[in-house]
Parts: C-alpha cells; structure tokens; sequence
C-alpha cells in the first residue's frame, strides 16, 4: 500500500492537477477544499502527508490556521505548504510554524515530487529514532520521583564527572543500562562513544575476539576492530559482567590496569582511552566465593558501586511510569492514549513485578494495543493480566457473594474500611506514613483505626 497523502487546496482543478501528479507516482490520495473538511480527513484517518495551500477562499481558517491544528494534533506528519501568492515573509512563516517546506504555484512535477519523497523519508527516520528509543526502554534518563531513584540519579550526577569506574547492581529490568548511559552522558566524555558489550548473550568463545579485535594483515585485510578500541575517548559498558569467561576475565584486568591490549593474532599492544562500566544482576561477592569470578577484577570494576533499586522499592513511581510509557506506546503505534482507573493504578502497584520496569513498559504497551472496548474507556483492574490482577488487594476483587445489604450499616461501613485500608497498605508496601498522607488521614489516627477494625502486621507488610 502507497502513502496516503491529503491535498488542501480551494481550486478543484490544482486538486486534481496535484492528485493525478502524486497517483502517477503510486501515492495514494485524499482531498479537501477547505479548513473544516481538511481538518475533519485528518482526523478521520491521519494521512502520511498533507500538501496545504496557504490561501483558501471562502474557509473558515487559512492555510496557517490549518497548520497550527495539525501541527498541534499531530507534529509528526509533515506538511508541505504552497501558494500562488507567495512572498519570502509567508514561506518562513510557515516554516516557522511546523511545515516541512514552502513550494510557490505554479511548480514542476517534479519539484513537488522531490518534496514529497524526502519529507516522507524525513518522517520515516524520525519515527525509526523514535521505536529505538521506545525499545531502548526509557532512553537516557532513570524516571520517578521516589526517594530512592532521586538517591540513585544524585550518585549518579557525583560520579558521572570523575571517570571513575562503576558497578552498576540490580535485577533483570531496573535500568541499569539506562544509569551506564546517565553516567556518559553527563561525563567528560559526553562527546566520544558510548559501547555496549553485551556478556549474556554473547558465546564463550567469541569473547575476547568482540573486546580486543582481530589483528589483520598489513594491507588491513582480515582485521577487525575489537569493542574496547572503538570505545577509545569514550565509555565501555560491560553489560551482566558476571557471565564473561573466567580466562576472558584474567586478560581484561590487565587491559583495565595498563589500557592497552593485544588484539588476537597480534604482537603489539595497542594504547585506548576508555572509561570502563559494568553491570550485574548477580551478587559478585557470592561469585568470587563460588570460584566463578576473579576477587581482582571486582576491585577494579567495583571503584563506585551502584545499586539500582527494583520497582516493588519504589512502588509510588509506577503510576507515573505506567502513564508514561502508555504515552509512548500510543505515540509509537499511532493509537489514542487510554487512561487508567484509579483500581488498575492499585493492582499495578500491588504486584511484585519480577520485570521490574522493562516488564511495567511491556504491559502497558499490550494493554494500550489489545485492550477491547471504546479508546476512551479507561483500563481498569479487571482487564489486567491474571498474573497482575491475582495479586491485586482484595478490595479490587470484592466478594459479590458477600451479603452486604443484610448487614447493619456498622458492620458493612468496618468491612468496606478494612478492606479499603488492606488495600492501600498493600498499595504502600506498609508504609504508614505515605498509606496516612494518600488517604487524608494523620499517621497517628490511622494507626487507631489499624488497631480498631484488627488490622495486622502481616496486612500491613503484604507488599
């Protein structure tokens, strides 16, 4: 299928003139001869361009007008403008509010068709970046407003200048990768590379040729560059460092030590500049006890260590997280952003999430593409996986066999409030100060209220 593109223009005969030009070409077309029909096909079906005229007579907005609601509504589509009347003062005004390029009547064909093919390949590459950066997670900067990502990103703005080495620690999904690249990013070395070596996926045996390269002959034939010496002047990351090869490990403390390394088939050594980082999933202490990794190489990592806390330790970051990634979700996929029910934000911040966030942004971009029912339905905690919603506070999932209408107002007003305060400990990992301050209540009264309807540690902890 060819990319649709929407012509808007009050003269029919430029319409069809346009229309027969771009068909030729295997484009497919939609047309309008004024704002409100223009703006109305827009939002139908977004079109994979729009070629605008400035003048349009007899509309309710020109052709600027238009712009700024499509720009507004959808910055990513471009817009080529063009005009019979066109003056230097109305070409950079439409430049300056949103559009690709400024085109004057009467044009060649195949000016227009230049046009339009490298503002298509504009917007392809821009929404390329934009899914790498979707799959990267969430890009360079560790989001969340709780205490323990704001302790996190503050070591990290510390440490970032020094050049000193880091370990980064944490289960699978934390961000450490994302804290490896916070770290660059805010160096001295900002500038240079940033490399990634991947030890968990990579073979044993291909090891040491992906860290120091293969040696090639005189005439460069047969060589290849290794990852610490396209990292020169810039960062290594040695990404889950604990599954790199024991015999791999003993050569790269040296390279760690003196910065130079043989690439293998090779006699000289070769010099680099490059600040090393690693991350791990594993405790390394135990490692070193178990005789898998080398005590020397820690030491030499393990400068500055880093933890990266496990979304179940900052539970109050997963309704801005999960609102976030949704968002990006919706932009990615070209889908309406859907909202979350205050019982689904509850369910999602009771689950334990083994993920971590990479699982949280997974979910919700499921959610945002499965999810049945109207885009302006919000999701609720009942279209959750089982695996989430089983774990939910039992307020969320309310006996319908309970027979509250027989029970005195009392004894239903304590039922609905100790599962209602269950819930929202849960929801707190048992914090009582965050559960007093979410439900309007001072820490001291909630503490009552716990030890009046029998409220007890072990509900307190669930989470």
């Amino acid at each position: 299928m060819g990319h649709e593109i929407l012509i808007v223009d009050d003269e029919p005969d430029i319409r069809l003139l346009i229309e027969g030009i771009l068909a030729d070409e295997g484009y497919e077309t939609r047309l309008a001869g004024d704002s409100d029909s223009a703006i109305a096909a827009f939002r139908e079906r977004r079109p994979a361009l729009v070629v605008l005229d400035v003048w349009l007579q007899g509309s309710r907005l020109d052709g600027l007008g238009i712009l700024n609601v499509l720009h507004k509504e959808e910055p990513s589509v471009p817009v080529i403008m063009i005009s019979g009347h066109g003056t230097i003062e109305t070409a950079v005004a439409a430049l300056q509010h949103g559009a690709y390029d400024f085109i004057e009547k009467p044009f060649q064909a195949d000016r227009l068709l230049v046009v339009v093919r490298r503002a298509l390949e504009a917007s392809r590459l821009a929404r390329e970046n934009a899914e790498l950066r979707l799959r990267a997670g969430s890009g360079t900067v560790l989001e969340g407003r709780s205490a323990a990502i704001v302790a996190v990103r503050n070591q990290i703005d510390r440490v970032a200048p020094t050049g000193s080495r880091v370990l980064i620690s944490g289960a699978a999904g934390t961000g450490k990768e994302v804290a490896a690249r916070m770290i660059h990013a805010s160096s001295r070395r900002a500038e240079g590379p940033f490399i990634a070596l991947n030890c968990a996926t990579l073979a044993p045996g291909r090891f040491e040729e992906e860290l120091f390269g293969i040696e090639g002959s005189d005439d460069g034939a047969g060589g290849r560059t290794g990852v610490l010496e396209r990292a020169h002047g810039g960062t290594l990351l040695l990404d889950e460092v604990s599954d790199m090869p024991l015999e791999t490990q003993g050569k790269i403390v040296r390279a760690l030590q003196d910065q130079t390394f043989e690439r293998l088939g090779g006699a000289r050594r070769v010099k680099v500049d490059v600040r090393v980082l690693a991350t791990t999933n594993r405790d390394l202490q135990a490692e070193i006890g178990l005789g898998r990794f080398r005590e020397d190489l820690y030491y030499r990592l393990a400068v500055v260590p880093l933890r990266i806390p496990s979304l179940r330790e900052r539970r109050e970051d997963i309704p801005e997280l999960a609102r976030m990634f949704l968002d990006r979700a919706a932009e990615n996929a070209g889908l309406p952003m859907r909202e979350l029910s205050g019982d689904a934000i509850a369910a999602l911040q009771s689950y334990e999430w083994p993920g971590n966030v990479r699982e949280l942004r997974n979910l919700m971009e499921r959610l945002l593409i499965m999810m049945p029912g109207n885009s302006t339905d919000p999701i609720r905690a009942d279209m959750l996986p089982s695996t989430v919603g089983d774990g939910a506070p039992a307020l969320l999932k309310f006996d319908s066999d309970e027979d509250v209408m027989s029970l005195p107002l009392r004894e239903a007003r304590d039922l609905f409030e100790t599962q209602y305060l269950q819930a929202q400990l849960l929801r707190f990992g048992g914090n009582i100060s965050r559960t007093a301050g979410f439900v309007g209540m001072e820490r001291s009264a909630l503490h009552r209220k716990l030890k009046q309807l029998g409220v007890t540690s072990e509900d307190r902890n669930a989470g």
